[in-house]
C-alpha cells in the first residue's frame, strides 16, 4: 500500500536539506568509500562522489517502504499485471530463469526452439548462411545492436547488420557489405505490423528476388510475439521463434529478439548473457536496501531529478564497445519513464525521468565536457569503464583511456580555484558516478543491462508511475499513417506546406 502523505513528507525534507560540498565529503566520512562502493557479478559501483550522505540514504529506505517498492517488486516477479494501463505482466525476468513457475518454464521451451533452429542453420539446413540482416527498430533493434556491437567484434561466425531506420540509405548500406544468396534475412516485430520494420522487410526481400535467390521465403527468420501475422506475411511456422506478449519491447533482448546476438556469438555467450542478468534479479530481490546496487542508483537518480533539480542525465562510455549504451538508454529510461500520470490517472507532482543523453570517452572530454565542467547547468555524470582492454595494441592505450575517465569524476568533483581569471576557474561540486567492468564478458554485459532495467523500474515507483506502457510513441505514428493514406488535409498551415513542398 502507499503512503502518500508519508512520502510527501519524506520528500519535504530531503529538498529542504541542503546538500554537503563534495570537496570536503572524504574528509568529513573517512569510511565513506567503503560505504558507497558496491560490487556484484564482476561490477564495480562507486557512488562515493555522489551527495547521498547516510541520512539521505535512510531516508529514500523510507521512501522505498512508503512507495511500496517491496510489494512493487514481488508483483513483478511473480508476474502479476503491474502494467495496468494495458492489463498485462511484466515477465523480463522469466526470460533469465527469474520469476514465475510457469513463465519461466515457457521461456526455457521458447529457448530451446530458438537453439533447435540456431543448431539447424548452423548445420546448412537454410543453405550457407554468412550474414545476417535483421530488421526491427526501438527494442527490437537497440538490445540486439548493443550486444552484437559490444561483443562480437572479433572471431564471430557471422556477420550481423541490424537496421532499424526506414531511411533507404541504412537499409543500402547493409546489403551492400553483404552476398544475397548468403544472407539470413531476419525479421523483429513484436506485432508483425510495425510500419517502418515491414517496410525494410520488403524491401530486402525484394533485393534477394532481384538477386534469384532461390526460395527467398526460405531465408526468413521472424521473431515476434504475433506468429499467426508472420505465417500471413509468407514466414514458415518451423522458422518462428515466438516470445509472449508480456514481454515489452524494450525488455526484449533477452528473447528471440536477441537471436542476431545468439547467432554472433554462440550459444554459449547468450546463455552468458542471461546468467549474468540472472544474477543481478537475484540481487535486486534479495539484497538489503542499503547494499542493494539498484536502489542505491535510482536514489541517486531522484535525489539529482527531484531534490535538486536536475533535468539531464549524461552517460558516457570509456570503452569503444560500449558506444552504443547510451543510445539503448536513452530509450529504457526515458520511454519508461517520461510519464505526466501517475498509476491511478493523477498528475506526477515532481519531476520524472530526466533527459538521457551522452557520448563515449575520450571523445566527448573535446566535445561536451566544457559544460560539464564550467556551465551553468548542475548535471550527475555516469562513467562506464572496463578494466580489461578489448584491443591487442600497446596498453598504452588503454592506460589512457582508464586515465582520462579517473580523472574527469576527479576533476568533476574536486574543480580548481582562479581568484586572478575566472574563464579559468572550475567550481567543482559536481557529482558523478563510476561503474568499472572488470572484463567485457557477455555475464558481465548480461548483470549490467538487468542493472539499468530494474533502476528504470525501481524509479517508476519511487515516481508513482507504470513504466512499462509507452502511448506516447503513438500519436506521432497516428499522423504519419493519416498522411500516408489521406494527405496533407487538417493540418496545420507549417505541417502541410512541409508536406507539400517535400511530397506534393
Amino acid at each position: 500500500m502507499v503512503d502518500t502523505a508519508r512520502m510527501a513528507a519524506i520528500w519535504q525534507a530531503l529538498s529542504s536539506t541542503p546538500p554537503p560540498e563534495l570537496k570536503t565529503i572524504f574528509t568529513a566520512d573517512p569510511d565513506r568509500l567503503t560505504k558507497h562502493v558496491l560490487e556484484l557479478a564482476g561490477l564495480r559501483l562507486d557512488f562515493s562522489k555522489t551527495h547521498l550522505t547516510d541520512a539521505v540514504i535512510d531516508s529514500f529506505i523510507d521512501l522505498t517502504q512508503a512507495a511500496g517498492l517491496g510489494q512493487a517488486r514481488a508483483a513483478m516477479f511473480s508476474g502479476e499485471a503491474i502494467n495496468s494501463t494495458e492489463g498485462r505482466s511484466v515477465e523480463h525476468t522469466a526470460l533469465r530463469g527469474v520469476g514465475k513457475a510457469d513463465s519461466v518454464a515457457d521461456a526455457k521451451a521458447l529457448r530451446i526452439r530458438m537453439r533447435t533452429l540456431i543448431d539447424a542453420i548452423e548445420a546448412g539446413a537454410l543453405g550457407e548462411i554468412q550474414h545476417v540482416l535483421h530488421v526491427g527498430i526501438g527494442g527490437s533493434a537497440l538490445g540486439p545492436n548493443l550486444l552484437v556491437d559490444a561483443l562480437a567484434r572479433d572471431g564471430h561466425r557471422y556477420d550481423v547488420a541490424i537496421v532499424s531506420n526506414v531511411d533507404g540509405c541504412a537499409l543500402e548500406e547493409a546489403m551492400a557489405r553483404f552476398d544475397p544468396h548468403a544472407t539470413l534475412l531476419a525479421i523483429a516485430s513484436k506485432t508483425f505490423t510495425t510500419g517502418e520494420t515491414m517496410l525494410n522487410a520488403a524491401s530486402a526481400m525484394q533485393w534477394m528476388m532481384n538477386a534469384g535467390v532461390d526460395d527467398p521465403y526460405g531465408r526468413v527468420i521472424a521473431l515476434t510475439a504475433a506468429p499467426e501475422k508472420a505465417i500471413e506475411w509468407g514466414v514458415d511456422e518451423t522458422r518462428i521463434l515466438p516470445f509472449p506478449e508480456s514481454i515489452g519491447g524494450r525488455y526484449s533482448l533477452w528473447s528471440s529478439i536477441g537471436f542476431p546476438a545468439a547467432m554472433a556469438l554462440g550459444w554459449g555467450g547468450f546463455e552468458g548473457l542471461l546468467e549474468g542478468a540472472a544474477a543481478m534479479d537475484r540481487h535486486f530481490r534479495q539484497a538489503e536496501p542499503r547494499d542493494n546496487v539498484v536502489l542505491r542508483a535510482a536514489f541517486v537518480d531522484q535525489y539529482y531529478a527531484r531534490v535538486l533539480q536536475c533535468q539531464t542525465r549524461a552517460v558516457f562510455a570509456y570503452d569503444e564497445r560500449l558506444r552504443l549504451l547510451p543510445s539503448y538508454l536513452q530509450q529504457l529510461e526515458m520511454e519508461s519513464n517520461g510519464k505526466a500520470v501517475k498509476l491511478d490517472g493523477s498528475p506526477v507532482d515532481g519531476p520524472t525521468a530526466p533527459i538521457t543523453w551522452g557520448g563515449v570517452g575520450t571523445d566527448a572530454q573535446h566535445a561536451v565536457f566544457q559544460l560539464l565542467h564550467q556551465g551553468t547547468h548542475l548535471i550527475p555524470v555516469e562513467f562506464v569503464a572496463v578494466r580489461e582492454a578489448g584491443d591487442r595494441l600497446d596498453p598504452a592505450h588503454h592506460d589512457a583511456l582508464l586515465v582520462n575517465c579517473f580523472a574527469q569524476g576527479a576533476a568533476l568533483m574536486r574543480g580548481k580555484d582562479s581568484p586572478d581569471d575566472p574563464a579559468r576557474a572550475y567550481p567543482g561540486n559536481r557529482p558523478s558516478t563510476t561503474i568499472l567492468i572488470d572484463s567485457l564478458t557477455p555475464h558481465a554485459l548480461g548483470a549490467l543491462i538487468a542493472f539499468y532495467e530494474h533502476r528504470t523500474f525501481a524509479n517508476g515507483v519511487l515516481m508513482g508511475i507504470n513504466s512499462f506502457d509507452q502511448f506516447g510513441v503513438e500519436l506521432g505514428k497516428e499522423i504519419a499513417r493519416s498522411i500516408e493514406h489521406e494527405g496533407a488535409h487538417g493540418f496545420d498551415p507549417s505541417t502541410m506546406a512541409l508536406i507539400e513542398r517535400a511530397l506534393g
